[in-house]
């Protein structure tokens, strides 16, 4: 079943976000993309932006993936409503999550702002674990008979 795959991709690239983020914090470069949503020199940066903007990117990534994996558990007919509350709460923090990175920059990475944006990152990962444990529990479940 695809709604496996996805949920799991999901939690890959999100890990992937968080491991990059957690770099980018690290290192202090959260502000050397210092505009939003693009850096100086728009959507393709130059070298001085990269790591910046493949967080973006891979954030984007993130959202697209996490609205997909609650899209598809929505229409699965197999797919119980721990599934259906835990990927519709994975979506309304992904978009909590991209609105905060944004507020981040334009506040110039305030520090309370920061800690909830990971604080809530965490969060969001957790309801994609969970996500993805229960799309693989769909998959153990005994086909329903037509009888």
């Amino acid at each position: 079943m695809a709604i496996q795959y996805l949920a799991l991709s999901t939690l890959v690239v999100l890990y992937s976000l968080m491991f990059i983020g957690g770099y980018i914090s690290a290192a202090g470069l959260g502000l050397t993309c210092p505009e939003w949503p693009e850096c100086p020199n728009g959507f393709m940066p130059s070298a001085e932006y990269f790591v910046e903007w493949t967080h973006r990117l891979i954030a984007a990534s993130v959202g697209i993936l996490v609205i997909s994996t609650m899209v598809a558990s929505l229409i699965n007919k197999n797919a119980d409503l721990k599934i259906k509350v835990t990927s519709s709460l994975a979506t309304a923090l992904v978009v909590t999550q991209i609105t905060l990175g944004a507020l981040v920059i334009d506040l110039k990475l305030h520090a309370v702002l920061v800690s909830i944006h990971l604080g809530i990152g965490i969060f969001l990962f957790s309801m994609v674990l969970l996500t993805t444990l229960f799309a693989f529990r769909i998959a153990k479940m005994p086909m329903k008979s037509k009888i």
